[in-house]
């Protein structure tokens, strides 16, 4: 079966109905339905989270659609980058059944006034750098959990502090899903993908990679004992380039995302740093010994 790109709430609903209920004509029981959320541009990091889906899931939807709700004024809405046939074409050979590409007025009516607001861990690193950004995350997701219904919801643990917003905020209001975070995708550098990326130029690509290096050097460091967060982050600050302006870098419990004196196995490192203009974040979690999360 051809995969199926729907623009319309009502046309998605009917889609995903027709493919469930065949699925569950043909082998009597109910599809297993997962769903990966992307703005589109698709890289490996993305396609990575489809074909785990496409594994795990009977029915598997993707959506592609550049939420102008997380953009504060300033930011890149307008020039980030839209890739939708070369999009598709990826959807497609990674065997999803519905990919759902609505335009922003079949999502925001006019008149839309509600919001979906996550309290305290939105309040610090790319919550405090980027006001109103999770806001807008947290409503097109919820948004698209009701639309599509499905019984797992994949994201990447590049966006670390996105996960364990967007995990709260179903937890709270009871979805009923799970979430799976899934390994960051990284390039032969180690550099996190990213559809922004693409905006650095190839200078500018080369310190983007310290940025990494300086987590994989802190982690190697906590491997061998240390575990002062100063002391730590300043082993990371040493390695990154000078073209790499930090933002913040902390060392913070797993789960709470509040920042931590002195480190332990499970916490997570958290970066963000402009890079010629262009934003980039990363992140690794923290383990004993030679397990560390590189």
């Amino acid at each position: 079966m051809s995969m199926e790109v729907i623009q319309t709430i009502d046309g998605l609903w009917r889609a995903k109905h027709h493919l469930c209920r065949e699925f569950a004509t043909k082998n009597q029981k109910r599809p297993y339905v997962g769903l990966v959320p992307t703005m589109g541009n698709l890289h490996h990091g993305h396609l990575s989270l489809v074909r785990r889906m496409v594994d795990e899931c009977d029915v598997s939807v993707g959506s592609i659609f550049v939420n102008p709700a997380q953009f504060a004024p300033g930011e890149d809405f307008s020039e980030y980058p839209r890739t939708p046939e070369a999009d598709l074409m990826q959807c497609e050979d990674a065997g999803v059944d519905i990919v759902f590409m609505p335009e922003s007025d079949a999502l925001y009516t006019q008149d839309h006034s509600t919001e979906v607001i996550v309290r305290k861990l939105t309040e610090r690193y790319c919550g405090a750098e980027r006001p109103g950004h999770f806001a807008g995350v947290t409503l097109v997701v919820a948004k698209l959990l009701n639309i599509v219904h499905p019984d797992i919801a994949y994201f990447g643990q590049k966006d670390y502090q996105q996960f364990r917003v967007i995990e709260r905020m179903v937890r709270d209001l009871d979805f009923p899903l799970d979430l799976a975070m899934c390994p960051t995708v990284r390039e032969p550098d180690g550099l996190a993908m990213s559809s922004r990326n693409a905006y650095l130029a190839e200078d500018e690509r080369k310190a983007a990679a310290t940025i990494y290096s300086g987590l994989q050097e802190l982690a190697d460091a906590f491997a061998t004992g240390q575990d002062g967060a100063e002391a730590l982050k300043e082993v990371a600050r040493t390695e990154l380039a000078e073209a790499v302006q930090l933002e913040y870098l902390e060392i913070a419990n797993a789960w709470s995302l509040d920042p931590k004196e002195s480190a332990a196995s499970g916490d997570v490192v958290l970066i963000a740093a402009k890079v010629g203009g262009i934003r980039l974040i990363d992140n690794i979690v923290l383990a004993a010994g030679d397990e560390n999360a590189h």
